[in-house]
């Protein structure tokens, strides 16, 4: 299928703001977490302003288990992502409701069952983000001594996948007939028995839900190493990447786009949405005041264990925070480029622990005045590596509302940005329904 010819946004919703300490900015709602109301108003902002999806991430633990870092901060502190879409769906009426849920810490029945009930709930508007899990403290909230290894996650879930997308077409559409003279309810020659027996799963069947209205919720991945990016291009549809610079979203979108090839895929159901992370102000110089702002109000506890938490398999205590980072491997078992690209950064800049915490808190390439931000937007967008961006915002409700009002009219009125058109999520993002 051909790519949208025009921009495209989701929205990374973390209820106060994505910095890490966004809740404590003067104009920041720190009880957003929680708030269901907040929620419902922000879902209905981003749809209003033309935002294709709102996204949830999730981890199923408390984010650390630092004390000297994690009373700081809101990684303590958030829904279960199904359980908000699910309230917001009626509350909103055309934007896609993506969730995050693990293949290592859930079965597939039930994740199946969860995203086709939202998919019914929302009329065709769910997502799943499908992640392996990167933080190994999911484990022991499982029943598990230690973390599955990386390439057993990845094994995992590519047969979870499978299973779910099989339970999703348990029933044939339309084999849901109804009929209330002879007493038939269900078809039974269009309706099918899994029977699936795996080297991870065992899952007889059927789903006990009509088919999705989209066939198969929309999947979401995030795959950056050569095995997750190997898997992104097995069964992703909209992909979230992070790349540092221009030249490495090329290059991403280069590489992805040979692997989808090779999994036998036609790159263009595939869409690739970096991260964006804006600041908007009346003046560049504002902007750069407010990115400032924000990173002055990390406690230097937190600063270290950002790194730490991301970083994986160290421990950071002694490290001083206004140092070099020590010469640690590249071997993890968490999320392998995260770790590579923060040694990168660290090696290639020569950055000290708090240079490169702050670096990694906050992007400062999309901080400016609203005409800056579109234009590095613009810039993006004319490489043809991407087809939209996943936008998280520092705080909230602030700049959703300042990015929403300034920057998307300027994308729209130079012919980059339009509202997307249909009733799905799928429709909405070009993608074919699911055979």
């Amino acid at each position: 299928m051909p790519r949208p010819d025009h921009l495209q946004f989701g929205a990374l919703v973390h209820g106060s703001g994505g910095h890490i300490a966004g809740w404590r900015h003067p104009r920041a709602n720190p009880d957003g977490e929680l708030d269901i109301d907040f929620h419902v108003r922000l879902a209905r902002l981003l749809e209003d302003a033309g935002f294709t999806a709102l996204f949830v991430a999730d981890v199923v633990a408390v984010w650390g288990h630092q004390l000297d870092s994690l009373h700081r901060t809101t990684r303590a502190d958030y829904l279960e992502p199904i359980t908000l879409l699910a309230a917001l769906a009626p509350q909103t009426s055309r934007i896609g409701l993506v969730a995050t849920a693990t293949t290592s810490y859930n079965e597939p029945y039930n994740l199946a069952r969860k995203f086709a009930s939202l998919d019914h709930i929302s009329g065709g508007r769910a997502g799943w983000n499908v992640v392996t899990s990167v933080v190994p403290l999911e484990a022991a909230n499982f029943g598990r001594a230690e973390h599955f290894g990386h390439a057993e996650r990845y094994a995992r879930a590519a047969e979870f996948v499978d299973v779910v997308k099989g339970l999703w077409d348990s029933n044939a559409d339309g084999a849901l007939i109804r009929d209330k003279a002879s007493g038939v309810y269900i078809d039974p020659a269009r309706r099918f028995h899994l029977d699936h027996r795996g080297e991870h799963f065992t899952v007889a069947g059927p789903l006990n839900l009509a088919r999705p209205p989209q066939g198969h919720p929309v999947l979401f991945q995030a795959g950056a190493s050569p095995t997750g990016r190997a898997f992104a291009a097995r069964v992703g549809e909209v992909i979230f990447t992070a790349p540092v610079s221009v030249a490495e979203a090329v290059d991403y979108r280069t590489r992805l786009d040979a692997d989808v090839t090779a999994a036998g895929r036609d790159p263009g159901d595939v869409r690739v949405w970096p991260i964006l992370t804006p600041i908007v102000a009346d003046t560049d110089a504002e902007a750069a005041e407010i990115l400032a702002e924000l990173g002055s109000l990390i406690h230097d506890d937190v600063l270290r264990r950002l790194v730490q938490d991301n970083f994986g398999d160290e421990d950071f205590s002694d490290l001083d925070l206004d140092e070099p980072l020590p010469d640690f491997g590249t071997a993890t078992n968490r999320s392998q480029s995260r770790r590579a690209g923060l040694l990168a950064l660290a090696r290639g800049e020569q950055l000290t622990l708090r240079q490169l915490a702050l670096r990694f808190s906050a992007r400062a390439d999309t901080v400016g005045a609203a005409t800056t931000v579109a234009d590095r937007i613009a810039a993006v967008w004319a490489t043809g590596a991407v087809d939209g961006f996943n936008v998280s915002f520092p705080y909230l409700p602030e700049q959703a509302e300042r990015f929403t009002a300034e920057v998307l009219p300027i994308l729209a009125d130079r012919g980059l940005f339009r509202p997307p058109t249909g009733t799905t999520l799928r429709e909405q993002l070009g993608l074919e329904r699911a055979a």
